[in-house]
């Protein structure tokens, strides 16, 4: 009986010794990036290589986004031939796109040392991962640092409207996102809001966030209210497949920004889903036409930006190519080739994007996505709004607010519903745009229209 106790000790002692041990795999990586000598360096790196496992590519990939020593960064990358295979690194997106053609691969005290070493640059960030690795619904290994601390790209909370004759500001044919919620119409500018990728306010009674990833070319209208739990959200910092990664400030859980769910934290799981509205991309002049008592964003946001038309991300908007990859590469439309995005609450798990040039052709299109028939309407400025048409066809719109169905009937759009001359109504379905490879990235089994 002695001797089973002390096996039995022994075993339990040998086996926390391992978790211990576990536990601080991610210290190795985290040490490389303390002040020290130059042989404490060369023996860490000793430790590393000696004891290299599954798991840490990762750390060792992210370690080299932070580390300023040329050394360090060459011998990590020297492991990652060495030990995992790695062929090419000549950039941090090819070092992550090679990451992903494989199954994630994590030690268990990673949450633990992503936590600890992005601390290094907000200590806020801590929240996000600590105590986490079990709490997600994404690859860990596919959150990247954006390069800003938290709410670095701060968003407008309660930010200043005027009247559209005192925006003299905007030029015709300048870029806007309209809303209008219980009748309450407001104008973002895209060379103001391209700046903060975020406005929070209350619009029609509803407590809203607009949020814009310039990245992924998306502006979602979410209610920040769920089931009457208002989430206060903001700018993390972080990106999943290169579409912003948004946070709460009550729990700091990570929120994706396409669904508008919590992915990363202690919402995870609980049922949290923000209702997404319609944002219509436009110009001003088409907007101020349709709308000539819409609210707009004032200048005066309270920080200091050149909010000259197209100054902001002007050369990422100028070319196809990505400031970070995702695991997707679709070239049946080019990059950044913008497409109507349509998902519905009734019909889970089915997508569509349908390309706006295809759309500015065909200025009444009708479809279906699953059980829900639809007719998107663009007019002369590019604007797309979509409806729902039950078993209505229609064939003819002005470019304005008339609208003719194939029985005769003529109907009156506005930014909420169809109207019929008879008093039939058709609701307005929410909608967004994005560039084609951030929609892609986010719901890889989307449809396309082209």
């Amino acid at each position: 009986m002695k001797y089973l106790i002390l096996i039995f000790f022994l075993t339990i002692s040998f086996q926390s010794s391992t978790i211990a041990q576990e536990k601080n795999q991610g210290d190795l990586f985290l040490s490389l990036l303390e002040e020290r000598s130059s042989s404490e360096i060369d023996n860490t790196l000793s430790d590393i290589q000696r004891k290299w496992k599954d798991g840490f590519a990762v750390m060792a990939i992210e370690t080299i986004s932070l580390s300023r020593d040329p050394k360090i960064v060459s011998e990590l990358v020297r492991m990652l031939k060495d030990q995992e295979g790695l062929q090419e690194a000549g950039n941090f997106n090819e070092l992550f796109s090679w990451l992903w053609r494989s199954d994630e691969k994590l030690t268990s005290d990673y949450a633990s040392f992503k936590a600890q070493l992005y601390g290094l640059v907000d200590t806020k960030f801590t929240d996000y991962f600590e105590g986490h690795q079990d709490e997600r619904t994404i690859r860990f290994d596919e959150i990247r640092w954006g390069g800003v601390r938290q709410d670095g790209i701060p968003p407008l909370r309660d930010p200043k409207m005027i009247s559209a004759k005192e925006a003299d500001y905007l030029g015709e044919k300048d870029v806007v996102f309209g809303i209008e919620v219980n009748d309450d119409v407001r104008a973002y500018p895209k060379r103001i809001l391209a700046w903060h990728e975020m406005f929070v306010d209350e619009v029609g009674g509803e407590k809203l966030a607009g949020v814009y990833c310039t990245l992924c070319g998306t502006v979602i209208l979410f209610k920040t209210e769920h089931e009457g739990v208002h989430h206060e959200i903001g700018t993390s910092g972080f990106l999943y497949r290169s579409n912003k990664l948004m946070y709460d400030k009550a729990t700091q859980s990570l929120w994706n920004t396409m669904q508008g769910i919590p992915v990363v934290g202690p919402l995870v799981d609980k049922g949290i889903k923000l209702e997404h509205l319609s944002v219509v991309t436009t110009t001003w002049g088409e907007w101020k036409k349709r709308h000539p008592n819409t609210k707009v964003l004032s200048l005066e946001t309270g920080y200091q930006r050149d909010y000259s038309e197209g100054v902001a991300y002007k050369s990422y908007f100028a070319t196809n190519r990505l400031m970070f990859n995702t695991p997707f590469n679709d070239q049946r439309l080019s990059n950044k080739a913008e497409v109507l995005a349509l998902r519905f609450d009734e019909v889970p798990g089915k997508q569509l994007a349908i390309s706006v040039e295809f759309l500015a052709k065909n200025p009444v299109y009708q479809d279906e996505l699953s059980q829900t028939k639809f007719v998107v309407f663009t007019d002369g400025s590019g604007a797309n709004r979509v409806y729902e048409r039950g078993l209505i066809s229609f064939k003819y719109f002005d470019g304005n607010t008339s609208v003719t169905d194939e029985s005769g009937t003529t109907w009156t759009l506005t930014e909420s519903k169809l109207i019929a001359e008879t008093g039939e109504v058709l609701e307005r379905l929410p909608y967004h745009r994005a560039f084609w490879f951030g929609w892609l990235a986010a719901f890889p089994d989307t449809e396309l229209v082209k």
